[in-house]
């Protein structure tokens, strides 16, 4: 008896616990997710709050590790992208193919020159002597005569000797000199306009005029021809060979740093001048880089101002060991260059700028080339304006300056008007 009543407690106690346990799982659905006995949502919010915090730094952590290990790649890509650079850019190969582009392009001049010389030397010479009579006829002899010859320094050291020999005034000798550096833009002009694709043409049919031609004067413009081929093929191979500084940023700074000091590009330009002695060449191997991107227009205005003064080292030369009135034609030539390159390095940006607008007027564009090529026009047809006026007053000064020798003969022939 005492035995079934202590079982029935116990059947009571574990029923009573069953319901408590029951009442426990079930009454937060019943009630809803406001009431919790324990306060289990509390835990389960702390335990999502670190869950959450320990995830976003955990995200942090790979976004900074994704960052970094992007930053390390893009370091890696631009180290691969210089090493390739410097590996791709073959120095030797571009020196050694700009130096035959000069060669063939300065042969090219030469026998050009020659041919030249030969067929219409006696007569630039005659057309000199004769349409001089006052300084706008020597201007425009000067010019026509340097287009003819194809060099300002040949027309000046024709005129040098004939003063020398008194063929020629020292006074008229002012105005074809001026002429002379109007006469030089003229190949400039030529080069911006991009022929060098002809110019294997041109070699072929002066190589066939120089061997199968039966007369000398065939010959002479058989070598005419050849060499204006080899100017512009030595053109086009030393653009090709300057090719690979377009995106080489040594070289793109070199430019920009020519561009912001025109002094230091006229200087540039003055040295390689008188390296390779004709100031055509200079121009025209800036104009031809020009039109591959690799010189800018306020860079080629400073190289091509150098330009007119480095000319001045031939005619110097020239005068070596002549009579005073040559010496005096010599030294006109350096000083109006010099003073009126000064001028130019001065109003650079003004110049550049009216060049731009002249060649969008012409319908030339943006072309840089032709940029260049019409500002180095445009520099000589002012400087030659603002000169000519004051000739006679030059002519005086350098005769002060430099005057004949006690034992100097008066020139042979002497013509009045300037």
């Amino acid at each position: 008896m005492l035995l079934s009543r202590n079982y029935q407690k116990r059947i009571l106690h574990m029923l009573i616990l069953s319901i408590l346990v029951s009442a426990l799982v079930v009454s937060p659905s019943i009630l809803g997710n406001n009431f919790h006995l324990f306060d289990a949502p509390s835990l389960e919010i702390s335990v999502n709050a670190q869950t959450s915090a320990e995830s976003e730094t955990q995200q942090n952590n790979t976004q900074q590790a994704q960052n970094s290990r992007k930053e390390k790649e893009n370091n890696q890509q631009s180290k691969n992208a210089e090493s390739k650079e410097e590996q791709g850019l073959n120095i030797f190969k571009i020196v050694t193919g700009a130096l035959a582009g000069l060669v063939l392009f300065l042969y090219g001049v030469t026998r050009m020159a020659e041919g030249l010389e030969a067929i219409a030397g006696d007569r630039a010479k005659g057309l000199i002597s004769k349409f001089t009579t006052n300084r706008f006829a020597g201007v425009a002899t000067g010019t026509v005569a340097t287009t003819i010859l194809d060099s300002s320094s040949v027309t000046i050291i024709i005129v040098i000797a004939m003063v020398s020999a008194g063929l020629l005034s020292f006074v008229e000798s002012l105005g074809v000199v001026l002429g002379s550096n109007i006469g030089t833009t003229i190949g400039a002009q030529i080069v911006a306009f991009k022929i060098s694709e002809y110019a294997p043409i041109a070699m072929f049919l002066g190589f066939l005029l120089i061997f199968f031609g039966k007369q000398e004067r065939w010959k002479q413009i058989g070598l005419i021809t050849l060499g204006v081929g080899l100017l512009f093929f030595g053109l086009e191979t030393i653009e090709n060979a300057m090719e690979p500084f377009k995106d080489y940023k040594p070289f793109i700074k070199l430019m920009e740093t020519l561009g912001n000091n025109t002094l230091l590009g006229a200087g540039v330009g003055a040295l390689f001048t008188i390296l390779v002695q004709s100031s055509s060449a200079t121009v025209a191997i800036v104009v031809t880089l020009a039109s591959q991107g690799l010189v800018s227009l306020p860079a080629g205005i400073a190289l091509v101002l150098g330009a007119e003064v480095g000319t001045c080292a031939d005619t110097l030369v020239a005068t070596v060991g002549r009579e005073r009135p040559a010496v005096r034609t010599g030294i006109f030539h350096l000083l109006f260059n010099v003073v009126s390159a000064s001028v130019g390095i001065l109003f650079a940006s003004q110049l550049a700028g009216f060049a731009q607008w002249v060649s969008r007027l012409a319908g030339a564009g943006d072309d840089v080339a032709r940029q260049i090529a019409n500002a180095q026009l445009i520099f000589n047809l002012l400087g030659v304006a603002l000169i000519i006026g004051f000739l006679p007053l030059v002519a005086r000064g350098l005769e002060r300056l430099i005057p004949d020798g006690k034992n100097q003969d008066k020139p042979a022939k002497a013509k009045s008007g300037v």
